[in-house]
């Protein structure tokens, strides 16, 4: 089986570039912007080499799993762009859901810690989409400006599929693992198509607002107990919300609000514990 975009991914008029192995689709995706692509593309890989995570971390793609990159030009005001990977979120948790049968084994509890949240597939702020609390996937966006004074953003969407990273610092897994007989290109499909009607309703950046909704009813650890590295300081406290902006909004003991752009996300005493 090879990777083919849905049928109204196509009519709407996204294009496919497939790989057997790549560097990094995100990398590719923005090579394409600067050649002067005009945007909507996917690139995809079943087995990614070069591939980076948050903070310049490493994201390796063994063959099976999935990394795909939407590459979008001058889809809306610069501002707005950021937000495109909570739309990314909604549309892989909609494509994890389509794939994976409900009977599936979707519960591990594998961090000891208070993930809960909407769904089998849940949100974890700002990027990752987690199963029983593990990793399942994570969402990079990247952008460059273009020499026609626009700009290129590549979202990039990695799976495990078949196989998880063992020595990381935060539980991990992959469909495989909790029994899920979905392959790379099945999800890839069905991404494609749901990436359509989260698009929809974020409309530029105008619709962010029922986005914003709809990712905390799938958010993980709303209500509970969280800690947040930011800067090198830990901020522990409840996680209430995402604001307009979607900044992570944590109350702290004291009763102080705090709303932070950017940070990585732990849940539970002990994950609270583990962020020291």
């Amino acid at each position: 089986m090879s990777f083919v975009l849905s049928p109204p991914a196509a009519a709407a008029g996204f294009r496919l570039e497939a790989f057997d192995t790549i560097g990094s689709t995100n990398a590719t995706a923005l090579e394409r912007a600067r050649a002067g692509d005009p945007g909507r593309l996917w690139v995809v890989s079943s087995q990614q080499e070069t591939g980076r995570g948050r903070r310049g971390r490493v994201w390796a793609t063994p063959r099976g799993n999935l990394a795909a990159t939407l590459l979008l030009v001058d889809c809306c005001p610069l501002p707005q762009a950021a937000t495109l990977g909570f739309v990314a979120g909604l549309a892989l948790g909609d494509a994890l859901e389509a794939c994976v049968p409900a009977a599936g084994r979707i519960a591990i509890g594998a961090d000891g810690g208070d993930a809960r949240g909407g769904g089998r597939f849940e949100l974890k702020w700002p990027n990752d989409v987690l199963a029983g609390g593990a990793k399942l996937a994570g969402i990079l966006l990247e952008s460059t400006m273009l020499e026609t004074g626009g700009f290129a953003v590549a979202i990039g969407i990695g799976v495990n599929v078949v196989a998880h990273p063992a020595e990381v610092p935060y539980p991990a897994t992959s469909l495989a693992a909790l029994g899920a007989g979905c392959d790379a290109h099945t999800l890839f499909l069905a991404l494609s198509d749901a990436w359509l009607a989260a698009e929809r309703i974020w409309d530029a950046g105008r619709g962010l607002d029922a986005v914003r909704r709809t990712w905390l009813e799938r958010a993980a650890g709303l209500g509970s107990e969280v800690a947040v590295r930011v800067d090198g300081e830990i901020v522990r406290g409840v996680f209430e919300t995402i604001d307009a902006e979607c900044r992570f909004v944590v109350r702290d003991r004291h009763g102080k609000q705090w709303k932070i752009a950017a940070g990585d996300v732990h849940f539970g005493v002990i994950a609270s514990a583990a962020a020291d």
